[in-house]
């Protein structure tokens, strides 16, 4: 006869006490010390003596009162002192730890924590259930909204801030298509992208705006917002080639020098190219944008043009209408090549974008999908360095550009 087993079935991950972690209590515990030791110095720092040292009559200790803090490593609980500090007219006022601001009740982790997840698709419901055992039930749907409240409040005041002190001598634009949710249906947007290149090099973003799509009006509504907040003039203008933003600069900022991007260019060769002659005319671009100097571009570019029309005239004709708008690099000072032949800088955001909602075929929202290309840049995840060759920024452009008499 079989004998019966015994041993007891093994408890669940997420079963009772095995879901609450000892090391993680012991953190916690270590954290509430740090914490209010911090504090503590932080009080007698604006008392001027310790607790029981006696001193000038700056003001005096007045308890202490119980604080809850929202951390990554869950709530606890903090008995912080109560201090009254003197004022000249001989009244006191209450002292308010700089640690712990007033009202704190998380920490800005845990901030962008839930708001990434809110951003991310997700509601407020399903915010809770994913967090609510990392944070023990202390993250609920008015914790949620809290979070992303503040969020939108810091998006919103980033829109609207003033460009005139930013020292901005470049912009770059392009434009990304993604899925939202308009109506319950799925629908797709432009993401007007605008990048600026301050006198020192430095690359900072300016605008990101959602549109129904990338016409003249649309970026021209991008533009005049830019201009209404103080932007100057930019020296140069980098653009991925697109029909409206070129009109709408046109209108704008007729006399500023502006590339067109080389890869943008690349990419609309090819479709013009049947599939066979492909890697020839990659390679002979190439040699072409990237070549030592003007002289050598200039001679490759009548090279490419006599040998596109030979044996594909739409190609010859397609780099021909980009004219000598794809080669204002050539006029830069050689340091700045790299960085002012396209719009790389952008295109690797987009790539970032992307990359962080490819599981979502369709983001809840146009306000959303704008506000998820924002947030790195604005919780320094992502970071952006500065141009090859800002050193030579000052320098003007060459007034010789390339000839387009082939």
């Amino acid at each position: 006869m079989k004998k019966c087993s015994t041993a007891e079935p093994a408890e669940s991950a997420f079963d009772g006490e095995a879901w609450f972690d000892p090391i993680e209590q012991r953190l916690r515990g270590r954290i509430k010390q740090f914490i209010e030791e911090l504090v503590e110095q932080e009080a007698t720092a604006a008392l001027g003596r310790s607790r029981y040292q006696r001193g000038t009559r700056t003001g005096y200790r007045n308890g202490t009162r119980q604080r809850g803090l929202l951390g990554t490593c869950g709530p606890v609980e903090l008995t912080l002192p109560r201090i009254r500090l003197a004022r000249p007219d001989g009244k006191s006022e209450e002292w308010r730890s700089a640690v712990i601001p007033r009202y704190a009740r998380m920490t800005r982790q845990v901030e962008a924590l839930i708001a990434s997840a809110y951003l991310s698709g997700t509601n407020t419901r399903r915010v809770k259930r994913a967090l609510g055992a990392l944070f023990k039930g202390a993250v609920g749907k008015d914790v949620v909204s809290r979070a992303w409240r503040k969020l939108k409040a810091d998006w919103e005041a980033w829109g609207r801030r003033d460009l005139a002190g930013e020292g901005i001598v470049r912009l770059i634009l392009d434009g990304t298509v993604v899925k939202v949710r308009l109506d319950r249906q799925a629908t797709s947007i432009s993401l007007l992208v605008v990048l600026g290149v301050r006198h020192d090099g430095q690359k900072v973003l300016l605008s990101i705006r959602n549109m129904g799509g990338e016409s003249e009006a649309a970026w021209r509504a991008v533009f005049d917002d830019l201009i209404s907040r103080g932007l100057p003039t930019p020296e140069l203008l980098i653009i991925d080639g697109g029909a409206g933003m070129h009109k709408a600069l046109a209108g704008l900022w007729p006399d500023v020098p502006t590339q067109r991007c080389t890869v943008h260019k690349h990419r609309n060769l090819l479709a013009h190219a049947p599939e066979a002659m492909h890697d020839e005319l990659s390679a002979d671009y190439n040699d072409m944008i990237y070549g030592k100097s003007a002289e050598e571009i200039e001679s490759k570019r009548r090279s490419f043009l006599r040998n596109g029309r030979l044996k594909c005239r739409a190609v010859a004709d397609s780099l021909e209408e980009a004219g000598a708008q794809l080669f204002t690099f050539s006029r830069l000072p050689e340091s700045q090549w790299k960085t002012a032949r396209a719009t790389n800088a952008i295109e690797r955001l987009h790539e970032e974008f992307k990359r962080r909602i490819k599981t979502q075929t369709v983001l809840p929202s146009a306000e959303t999908a704008v506000m998820l290309f924002w947030a790195p840049l604005a919780s320094g995840q992502i970071s952006m360095r500065k141009i090859d060759g800002w050193k030579t920024l000052t320098e003007t452009l060459n007034p010789k550009a390339i000839d387009l008499a082939a």
